[in-house]
């Protein structure tokens, strides 16, 4: 059986996904599976276990100059490729009216089926193209974690029930970074050097209003410093690496990552002992690495997207408004299964 996924952003949403593909694998030995995401998130697909092909599109940056000759190109090439095969099923686990067109624009053999939800959940989002072009709606409830969203619509739409184990298939590769306490060689890191275990703090969010304050991190760096860790900062933007900078410069021993794409970042976080970080994609990675974490939420809506529970002794949420206070995550992390050293 061919299936495409059809789940394009944002990067966060692709995380969640991942284990309805585990699902898939399991439900039906030898099925093959294709996805479609935008291309940058593509690095961190290529790394879910079971993925045979990442379709990568850029409807994004498309959108922002439809008619010009590079977007006429790119885009007659994308549709070439998303065409090159046809599946018995195309999954849009997003509904959305710009994974409808995908959804709409796939082929399907005879007999092939276009699956989507057919409704709105709590805090996410729908329209109705997705119902429209699909051969079946799933309706689904509306109070439903972002994580059991796609396992379940893909276990109502062939049948099966859904494992109770959660599995991401998430599998970091070889293009991490190395701190600047591990020795190195002529040949590459030293793998009997002496190492201090990292703890990576995700400061960054898309959000303004899910932000921690400055203060906070640094106060929590200064308590992972004297527990013996090195804390890594993370940052996908140059404000970001600002406010990474600024941490650093109060703690003993900080490492300020280098700019690194999606997979070298997942590759890097996968050596650490643990991460603490708010809600955004990167803190989903954490989880799907299922390294020790702590979510720090400002808004309830760790139901929805927090870890899921599935591993509760080594992933927690934290809520509080305005903020969590920092005994508060620092009490989450300490009740954390003792963090494991580099790897």
């Amino acid at each position: 059986m061919k299936i495409l996924i059809v789940k394009l952003s944002s990067l966060g949403d692709v995380v969640h996904a991942m284990p309805a593909v585990q699902d898939l694998r399991q439900a039906f030995a030898g099925v093959q599976i294709d996805w479609v995401v935008e291309g940058a998130f593509a690095p961190l697909v290529a790394r879910c276990e079971g993925v045979r092909r990442v379709i990568a599109c850029d409807l994004r940056r498309w959108r922002k100059s439809p008619f010009s000759r590079k977007t006429r190109q790119e885009w007659r090439a994308f549709k070439a490729e998303l065409q090159a095969d046809a599946y018995d099923a195309v999954i849009d686990l997003q509904g959305l009216s710009k994974s409808a067109l995908v959804s709409w624009l796939a082929r399907t053999t005879p007999r092939g089926r276009r699956i989507s939800l057919a409704n709105q959940t709590e805090g996410s989002s729908f329209e109705a193209p997705a119902r429209w072009v699909a051969d079946v709606a799933i309706e689904l409830e509306p109070h439903v974690h972002a994580v059991q969203r796609s396992r379940i619509l893909c276990a109502a739409a062939f049948k099966y029930e859904a494992p109770e184990s959660l599995c991401f298939g998430l599998l970091p590769g070889a293009l991490w970074a190395a701190p600047p306490t591990v020795l190195t060689s002529g040949f590459g890191a030293n793998p009997f050097a002496p190492r201090t275990p990292v703890v990576a703090l995700v400061h960054g969010t898309s959000r303004a209003d899910k932000q921690w304050p400055l203060a906070s991190w640094v106060a929590l760096g200064q308590r992972l410093n004297h527990s013996g860790f090195m804390v890594a900062l993370a940052h996908g933007s140059a404000a970001e690496k600002t406010t990474s900078e600024a941490i650093a410069a109060q703690l003993d021993e900080a490492w300020v990552w280098p700019s690194m794409g999606l997979d070298a970042l997942t590759d890097t976080m996968a050596r650490c002992a643990g991460v603490i970080g708010v809600d955004s994609g990167l803190s989903h990675i954490a989880v799907a690495l299922g390294l020790p974490h702590v979510q720090i939420y400002n808004f309830d809506t760790a139901w929805r997207t927090g870890p899921p529970g599935a591993n509760a002794a080594r992933q927690v949420s934290v809520y509080a408004a305005p903020w969590p206070e920092v005994d508060a995550v620092w009490q989450a992390w300490e009740g954390l299964d003792t963090p494991v050293l580099c790897r």
